[in-house]
This record gives C-alpha cells, sequence and structure tokens, in this order.
C-alpha cells in the first residue's frame, strides 16, 4: 500500500511541475509599407485574413499553447467585426499593446504564469510550419530559449565612419525570424528592464538581461508580410 501511494504521489507531482506552452501573437502594425489603409495583419490570404493563418499554425500544434493576441487598441474593434465575419471560433485572449513592441510584449506577460514555455510570433509570419513551432517549444524546454534564424544568402556590410562601410562575414551573419521561444522566467526577468531603443525583438531584451540565446534553423517560407510582393509570395506558397 504504502509503495502505491508513493508512485501515486510522484506521478500527480510530475504533472504539475510540467510547463504549460503560450503563444503571443503581436499584431500590432499599421501596414503603411503594404501601402493600402486596412492593417497588413487584417488582408486577406487565400480567404482570410493574414492574422488568421497565423493564429490556426499555432491552435493546431500538438503542444496546443494558450494564445493570447496582442492589438493596437484601434484595432480591436476590426478584429471584433472580422471574428464574427469569418465565424473564426479559435479561442484566444486578445489584449491591447503598448506604444511599442517591447511594450506590447510585456503587457501579455501579466497572463502568462511562472516557468511557463512562450512562443512569441509575429502576426504577419503566417507560412511557418508546424515542424518548426514544435522543435522551438521542444528546445525552449531543453535550453530555456530558442530564436529562430536563417544564414544571410546575401554579402554584408555594415556603415562605418572611417572606411564608409565595412564587409562582415556572411558564414557569421544570421536573419532572424520568429517564433521565439522562452522560459516565462527568463521573459519576465527580461522585460523588468526599461525600454532601450535597440531592442529590435525578444532575443534582444533577453540577451541584454545576462542570458544566453540558442539559435535554431528557422525557414526561407516563414517571410513576414510587409510589402504588396510578400502577399502575393504568400499566396503562391498557400
Amino acid at each position: 500500500m504504502e509503495g502505491r501511494i508513493f508512485n501515486s504521489t510522484f506521478f500527480i507531482s510530475q504533472k504539475m511541475d510540467t510547463p504549460k506552452f503560450y503563444a503571443v501573437i503581436v499584431a500590432g502594425g499599421s501596414g503603411t509599407r503594404m501601402q493600402t489603409t486596412t492593417p497588413k495583419q487584417f488582408l486577406l490570404l487565400k480567404g482570410i485574413p493574414v492574422l488568421m493563418h497565423t493564429i490556426l499554425k499555432f491552435a493546431n500544434n500538438k503542444y496546443q499553447p494558450k494564445i493570447i493576441l496582442v492589438l493596437a487598441q484601434e484595432h480591436l474593434a476590426i478584429w471584433a467585426n472580422l471574428v464574427e465575419q469569418f465565424s473564426f471560433k479559435t479561442e484566444i485572449t486578445v489584449i491591447s499593446g503598448g506604444k511599442e513592441r517591447f511594450h506590447s510584449v510585456k503587457n501579455s506577460l501579466s497572463f502568462i504564469p511562472e516557468n511557463a514555455i512562450v512562443a512569441i510570433h509575429d502576426g504577419v509570419r503566417p507560412l511557418l510550419s508546424d515542424n518548426l513551432i514544435s522543435t522551438s517549444y521542444q528546445i525552449a524546454l531543453e535550453k530555456n530559449n530558442a530564436v529562430c534564424a536563417i544564414p544571410s544568402k546575401d554579402s554584408v556590410r555594415i556603415l562605418d565612419n572611417e572606411f564608409g562601410s565595412k564587409m562582415l562575414p556572411r558564414q557569421q551573419v544570421f536573419l532572424i525570424q520568429t517564433p521565439q521561444v522562452f522560459n516565462s522566467n527568463q521573459l519576465k526577468k527580461a522585460y523588468s528592464q526599461e525600454f532601450q531603443p535597440d531592442f529590435t525583438d525578444d532575443a534582444s531584451v533577453v540577451q541584454h538581461a545576462g542570458f544566453t540565446i540558442n539559435l535554431i534553423s528557422g525557414e526561407a517560407n516563414n517571410i513576414k508580410i510587409t510589402h504588396p510582393i510578400d502577399l502575393q509570395i504568400a499566396e503562391i506558397v498557400l
């Protein structure tokens, strides 16, 4: 009898310690570079808004993350209308963002518990694969974070005051994508910092807090829809 009680207690303890999974979809852009009055995340792609494609990728993943959608305050009504128009039934939590992407992500963290595994993803990257999501979660489970990146195909130069510009070794240059997945303890500590202009993504915030960033292989198709041509490419890929 004692052995059975011990085994049962051990099982319950293990279950309680299992991290919960979350996906924070950041979609606060205005879409000015798309040359349209409709924000890019709400443009139609294969008959439904881009943002719905992105949400469904996470909703259908085996890790079944709880989804938090971060929108600009002025876009909340637009989204509510789209949900009704397209009978979008996926369960998500919708919150308003802040002035910068940094503040939008920070707002989401109050909805996430300690020691959860959190994917932060651009709402206008709808082409990522299910495998990339799963791999990102799994590596973050093992190493506390995982940031998708692809090697640069082009030669790269940076501006230099002395030489005008200076070459960088291409093999050392990676283009960063999302999802960027972290243990929520890292995120909460990182986002307790004050905002800085060079915080261009979550990895830069987390690294500035003293954590090592683990890069993993991203995907060439995982493009960010920013310009009109990107929407056409997405149509072809899908």
